[in-house]
């Protein structure tokens, strides 16, 4: 309680936490679903106790999502105490922000001052991905949080030499694990190289701390997939974009390995990609995303493929190794990814900055003088480097991944502002020059990150950045050695200065708005697909290979920030199947997620979904969807115009069970007057 007092009692960082609150939180209650995908599994989860274990996509517990459960089980509380909106699952990711930025400010503090705190938790509250993605339900914010709650225990642990926060720090990395599976150890190397050079202790005391804590973290880490691997098949959901079945091949699999390799098909259905088709076939998708590197061609479905809705990864080739920025707009792999102009403006800023605040925090580096500084400093080195190497090289992720690179940016940033000014003012030499250096280089970065959206945001913003840098560091250079009062001033004009842009860059979600699904900083936010935007000779390879255009940007039917291709809740489908309910547990069954979201989310209606994320899981066969149906539990089908939403054999399979034992529901008693039966056809299902 001393602490939070004290910390209440800064006006500053009660202004930090109020800057962060608008630009993670204003604006959450217009986002009707969020991320859809996640959503509609909350809405089951809500729906009984085995989904929420389990983490269903669906009422039936046929499937789970494709991430572990804890960031979930947070927003059903949340929604179970507010109730289910788009705001009330996006919440613990505001909060979550709202803490990564507090938190870092209370790492900082303790041996850099208080200055270099709030400079670092301004850094953090202003970093554009951590404001995009915090105002999602996706689970990067979370899971930063709960790694930088787990910093805070490594340091206390360390500087007091408790067991018990030592062992807390790991069993966090592994509540992590839980979280976003091994996105989570990231972090480690930093963990244990910190402990090693920061404990105090003999290093039999060393090695035994550290492989207690090493096993609390395999035990949470392994414990709910363990758990949920252990339980047959037959009685729990298929395991989403696992190909296998198991949360562990999910895991280290389609979450784990495939992400640097880029080879989506590991986690998939005998080797095929995620959407549940084979690479030969052509069809690809991701959960986070579905959209084909080439348009479909003269496959098994005929060419007409139905997408998976928020974005999509297909084989490394055709995505991100190419020209263009790769299908995410991730770049091309290389030494400079970071900063190409694909991935710059989310989290690399400061980087130059943070570059040049190491060359100052180690520059009186001496064996007889390595301080808690140079020690911390370390540890936030050892978090960014491997990452931003991982980035580098990686065959498949999304721009908001970055946020990872945010805490260990920003505290450098503002641990190195606060020895780069005492350099400035007491050292002569090249090593007091590098302050005013620093300031021309980030600003002649954030040029380089602006100006190509001249035309869109207007050429003041670029100009004005850089020309504020300029003269920032003239100022610098012409006050150097001079015994003036507004020298500090100055000195903290010029980080203020290198902070414009990205805090403008982080205000873009709210004022060009954003795609919930794959979020994305910047001025196209809005219309991209996480950065991706279809122009229209793509838009014409897909129409021409048969698939539907959509109704967001001109991209593929699927394709919205929110929705995707729903129509939301048909009132005369939903009134028909109520009353002509006859004791069945589910209202009806639908062939994909999209279908079933607005039913869930809206009507917390009993729906079951045939297919995980976008086809690639074989959740039902014809024989356990007919044992469905002959227990009593649905009757009722929409079957979606494109198919399964993935051509895939078994998905064939089910499409024709449905339609050589159902019998069509003539459109006029289900369907609005008027309206094309854009939904589907409606088949019932009798087969007692």
């Amino acid at each position: 309680m001393k602490l939070f007092r004290k910390m209440g009692s800064d006006a500053f960082l009660l202004g930090i936490l109020g800057l962060a609150a608008f630009l993670y939180g204003y604006g959450i209650w217009n986002d009707q679903y969020a991320n859809t995908y996640y959503t509609t599994s909350v809405g089951s989860m809500l729906q009984s106790f085995h989904n929420f274990f389990y983490v269903s996509l669906d009422s039936a517990g046929s499937v789970t999502v494709d991430k572990p459960p804890v960031t979930f089980w947070i927003q059903a509380l949340s929604a179970l105490i507010f109730g289910l909106h788009g705001w009330s699952v996006i919440l613990p990711q505001v909060l979550g922000g709202m803490g990564s930025v507090l938190l870092v400010y209370m790492l900082v503090k303790p041996t850099f001052g208080t200055t270099a705190a709030r400079l670092a938790a301004l850094a953090m509250a202003t970093t554009p991905v951590a404001a995009a993605v915090s105002r999602t339900n996706n689970i990067d914010a979370m899971l930063v949080f709960t790694l930088l709650l787990a910093a805070w225990f490594l340091f206390k642990g360390t500087k007091g030499n408790k067991t018990g926060s030592l062992i807390a720090a790991f069993a966090l990395i592994g509540v992590g694990f839980n979280e976003k599976m091994l996105q989570a150890y990231m972090v480690l190397p930093a963990f244990y190289l910190f402990y090693i050079l920061a404990a105090k202790v003999n290093w039999k005391r060393k090695i035994a701390v550290l492989a207690a804590s090493t096993a609390v973290l395999l035990v949470v880490s392994l414990s709910w997939a363990v758990i949920v691997d252990s339980i047959p098949a037959s009685k729990r959901p298929y395991i989403g974009s696992s190909g296998t079945n198991s949360v562990l091949n999910l895991a280290f699999g389609y979450n784990g390995v495939s992400r640097l390799t880029g080879d989506q098909g590991k986690g998939g259905n005998g080797g095929g990609m995620p959407d549940g088709t084979s690479v030969s076939s052509g069809q690809t998708g991701t959960a986070d995303g579905g959209l084909p590197a080439q348009p479909p061609g003269n496959g098994t479905d005929g060419g007409r493929r139905q997408f998976a809705n928020d974005g999509g990864q297909a084989d490394r080739g055709g995505m991100n190794d190419g020209g263009g920025g790769g299908m995410f707009n991730t770049g091309t792999v290389g030494p400079l990814r970071l900063f190409q102009a694909e991935l710059s403006g989310q989290a690399s800023w400061l980087l130059p900055f943070a570059a040049f605040a190491c060359i100052a925090l180690f520059t009186n580096l001496r064996r007889k003088n390595f301080t808690q500084k140079h020690k911390e400093a370390l540890f936030w080195l050892a978090w960014l480097v491997p990452i931003m190497g991982f980035f580098s090289i990686a065959g498949f992720f999304h721009q908001y991944y970055l946020i990872m690179m945010a805490p260990p940016i920003a505290a450098l940033v503002g641990a190195g502002w606060s020895e780069l000014w005492t350099q400035y003012r007491e050292r002569s030499g090249w090593v007091s020059w590098i302050l005013p250096a620093a300031t021309l280089v980030t600003a002649g970065l954030q040029w380089y990150i602006l100006h190509p959206y001249d035309k869109t945001i207007g050429s003041g913003w670029s100009i004005g950045v850089l020309v504020a840098g300029i003269l920032m560091t003239l100022l610098l250079v012409a006050l150097k050695g001079k015994e003036k009062p507004f020298v500090y001033a100055a000195g903290l004009a010029g980080l203020m200065v290198l902070l414009i842009g990205p805090t403008y860059w982080a205000l873009t979600p709210i004022t060009y708005g954003q795609n919930s699904m794959i979020p994305a900083a910047g001025p196209t936010g809005g219309n991209e697909m996480g950065g991706f935007q279809m122009n229209a000779e793509r838009l014409t390879q897909f129409q021409n290979a048969g698939v539907p255009g959509g109704t967001n940007s001109g991209v593929p039917s699927g394709f919205s920030g929110r929705m995707g291709n729903s129509e939301g809740v048909n009132q005369q489908l939903l009134a028909y199947l109520q009353s002509n309910n006859t004791g069945e547990k589910y209202l009806f069954a639908v062939m994909d997620y999209n279908t079933a979201a607005p039913y869930i989310v809206e009507e917390d209606a009993a729906v079951v979904i045939l297919n995980g994320f976008s086809g690639s899981d074989t959740v039902y066969t014809a024989d356990t969807l007919k044992a469905l149906v002959e227990s009593g539990k649905v009757k009722y089908f929409l079957v979606s115009s494109g198919g399964m939403g993935g051509g895939r054999g078994g998905n064939s399979e089910l499409t024709s069970w449905i339609t050589e034992n159902g019998t069509e529901v003539p459109a006029a008693e289900w369907q609005v007057t008027g309206t094309t039966n854009s939904s589907g056809t409606l088949y019932e299902v009798k087969l007692k």
